[in-house]
Parts: structure tokens; sequence; C-alpha cells
């Protein structure tokens, strides 16, 4: 039997469609993540406002997107359950998105989760359900390498819709009981044939938003969860250390950022955030450019840690072309370093490192030099 994880959206419900078109055993489950609770800061009296409560439900797996996922499940007439895991949510991916903004990084939330939430907890809950594997909407492919002995992660054919980068946290495991039935389609595809099945969501809309920010900005997020005393003002400098201005928060900043920044006559940019002394470090587009970077908690899928630098392509935001790298382990510690210097390498993303379509793993990017 399958598990099939189901947000409410078209692709789960298209992968959900396609396995039973195939004969295979299916059972629904939805992961009830993220109900907008209010945060620390705003429960000093422990007195609920009216618009506190209305604002509760969030976008990622709310009670509008189970709905969806229950009708469809209905519609292809499979059993359905909702799972959840609010707490689990909030412990791996909330806090630390939160941590990670006060740390003056610019964390990937959704990489979090797909790590520490969908498959970790869907994996072992499918278990616990006499399902074997687990099925996803992901744009990404899985095989089994005889010759290596692993399990590969590959991207998806739709290079538009790959979305390979936020998986590569995933375990031998974890690989071995997933399936993605859209590795091998295009985003048009899925809709046709999430319409051709009569499915209720086949047009509904793709949400651009992280789940639990929907409505605010990061900062904000960041200063109601955390509360304003997690986050304070500090000088604003050029790479000189000369102080040109203030700011209201490192969280507010992240590497590359134009915009909030002083008129100094020439575009500036962030190019540095320090913690440690509460500074936003700002200059031109020249001192973005970066070739070396450290990796932490680094993953390898195609391959065991390495024990030479290996060639490989290197993606360091899900949007970014990879480039051509070499990543090696130099004192027990893994490094990047690019062919050439590349703009805006931005601690607390992720970096994944290619060949070609398949994923040899990745890491979080721990500090520019």
């Amino acid at each position: 039997m399958i598990a099939v994880a189901m947000s409410g959206g078209v692709d789960s419900s298209a992968a959900a469609a396609l396995l039973r078109n195939r004969g295979e055993e299916i059972v629904g489950l939805s992961m009830q993540l993220w109900n907008q609770r209010r945060s620390p800061a705003s429960q000093k009296n422990g007195e609920a406002s009216a618009e506190s409560e209305v604002s509760r439900t969030g976008r990622c797996c709310s009670i509008d997107d189970i709905w969806d996922a229950r009708r469809v499940a209905t519609h292809l007439g499979i059993p359905f359950y909702v799972l959840n895991l609010e707490n689990q949510f909030e412990n791996t991916v909330v806090a630390p998105f939160v941590a990670s903004y006060i740390r003056g990084e610019t964390p990937s939330p959704c990489i979090l989760c797909n790590n520490f939430v969908k498959f970790h907890h869907l994996v072992d809950r499918a278990a616990s359900i006499g399902a074997d594997h687990v099925a996803t909407g992901h744009y990404a492919r899985v095989r089994f390498d005889v010759a290596l002995g692993r399990w590969l992660l590959l991207r998806g054919r739709d290079r538009k819709k790959d979305q390979s980068y936020f998986l590569f946290g995933l375990t031998q495991a974890q690989l071995s009981k997933t399936v993605f039935p859209l590795g091998e389609l295009t985003k048009p595809e899925v809709r046709e044939i999430a319409r051709q099945a009569g499915l209720p969501t086949f047009d509904k809309a793709e949400s651009q938003e992280i789940c639990f920010v929907q409505g605010k900005s990061y900062a904000e997020f960041v200063e109601q969860y955390a509360g304003m005393d997690a986050t304070s003002p500090g000088p604003i400098v050029d790479a000189a250390g000369g102080v040109i201005g203030t700011h209201a928060g490192i969280h507010k900043f992240t590497v590359g950022q134009r915009k909030g920044l002083m008129a100094t006559g020439r575009p500036q940019y962030v190019v540095k955030i320090e913690p440690a002394s509460n500074r936003i470090v700002i200059g031109e587009d020249r001192e973005l450019r970066q070739r070396r970077f450290a990796v932490r908690d680094a993953n390898w899928i195609a391959i065991a840690q390495p024990s030479e630098p290996i060639r490989c392509e290197v993606q360091i935001r899900n949007r970014f072309e990879p480039r051509r790298a070499t990543v090696g382990i130099e004192d027990g510690q893994v490094i990047v370093e690019f062919d050439e210097p590349q703009r805006a390498v931005t601690p607390g993303q992720g970096a994944v490192f290619y060949w070609e379509d398949v994923v040899v793993g990745g890491g979080w990017i721990q500090s520019a030099n």
C-alpha cells in the first residue's frame, strides 16, 4: 500500500489519481502543520483577541486545504486521514526559521519541512497504517542504482518545476520508500490529468507564500514570534567599517538586498550580516561576488562522504542556475569553491550538489569568505 501526502493542491491530487489509475492500493494522508497560533509575544495576559482568532488558519494544510484534500479522496474513493503534526512543525521548522533570521541568516523553511516533518514523520505514520511506501506531488525522481548500491534523487523532467533542491536532506531509508508520480511530467500535463480525472482541485491556484507568514512580512513574523526583545537596532557600515547609518534589526536584511538602504550616490547592497557585532555591511555589487564558502550538516545521497574533492555543479538558491565547483572536505568541514565567483552567497540557504540531474548531496551555507 502507498500513502499519498495530500496537501489539497493540484499536484498531490494528481499524484493520487495517477497511482489509483495504475491499480495501486492507496490511502490519503493530510498533515495539519500550522494554525497561525498567536506568538508568545502576543499572549502576555493569556487572552485571545478577536483579530488573532480570525487569523489562526494558515495556508499550508489549512482547514480549507485539508477539506480540498478530503474532497479529492472522496472523489477517488480512497481512505483519508489527517495527521496533526503542529508541534513537530513548530519545533523543527518555525522556531529554527526565527532563530536563523535572528542569527543574521536567510533560512529556507521548505527544506526544513521536507527534511524533518513531511518525510520523516510521514514515513513513520504511513508504516503504522500498513503502507510500505509514501508518495508526494513533488517534481522529482527517485531510482535505485545497482552499480552504486544506493538510492538516487534526480531532478524532475520539468526543469521549470523541479523541486529536487528542496529534498537534498532525504536519507537512503526515506528514498527507498518514496514515490514521485509526477517526476516525468510537466505542470500543464499534471493539470490536464487532474482535469480529465474530474478532480475538484484541477484549476486551483498555487500558493507562493511560506505558509506560516502569510499576510505579513518575514520581519513582522520574527518580531511577533520571538518578541521585540530578541531584535535590536545597530549600525550600518561600509566595507571600511565606517558608520553610515543605523538599522532596526538584522532580521530585516538579507545578503544581496538593495531595498531599504540609504542613498550614497551609487547602488548599494547588503554584502554581509554580522550578528556578533549586530552590524549590516553594505557595498557595491562587485563586493557581493564570492568564490568559496563552508557548508554545515551535509547530507550525501549519490555517494558516501568523499575523501577527495569532487567536481560537480552547485546550486545555492532555488531559482539559481547551478555553477561548476569543487566540493571537498577541509579539517572535517565541507568546503565549496566555485570556478567563478558567484553573487550573493547567503548563509542559511541550501547548497545542493549535482552531477547533471543527479543530486550528489547538499547542506546549509554557513559562511562566505
